[in-house]
């Protein structure tokens, strides 16, 4: 497998069971577990992923707000340039992405997701 397919692999597990900001929580775990493969992932390389997997059907980006309506699906992949300081906007994979996630993998079978 090769690196492009593995980051890809890494964002999908960070975003299974929960929207996920890529500055709170998407970058950090997939840093780590990429360290764990002897791998160095930026930020540019997660929005550059995370723009493929929207655009493959395989994640969608949401506004999340405490007020009505909660969740707002966003068309396509939002501009990602910047940090984000007040964690509005977030990922979330889809059934297609559920469906490679699923998919035995000795990657994400041998991470150590807690070290």
């Amino acid at each position: 497998m090769d690196r492009e397919q593995t980051v890809r692999l890494l964002v999908l597990n960070s975003i299974c069971d929960d929207y996920e900001n890529i500055d709170q929580i998407i970058l950090p775990e997939v840093s780590r577990w990429g360290a764990q493969l002897g791998l160095t992932i930026e930020r540019g390389e997660l929005v550059r992923t995370l723009a493929w997997l929207v655009e493959s059907g395989m994640a969608k980006a949401y506004i999340l707000s405490e007020w009505e309506p909660h969740e707002t699906e966003l068309d396509g992949m939002p501009p990602m340039d910047e940090i984000e300081e007040d964690f509005h906007t977030y990922f979330h994979i889809t059934d297609k992405g559920m469906k490679l996630h699923l998919e035995p993998n000795e990657i994400l079978d041998n991470l150590d997701y807690w070290g």
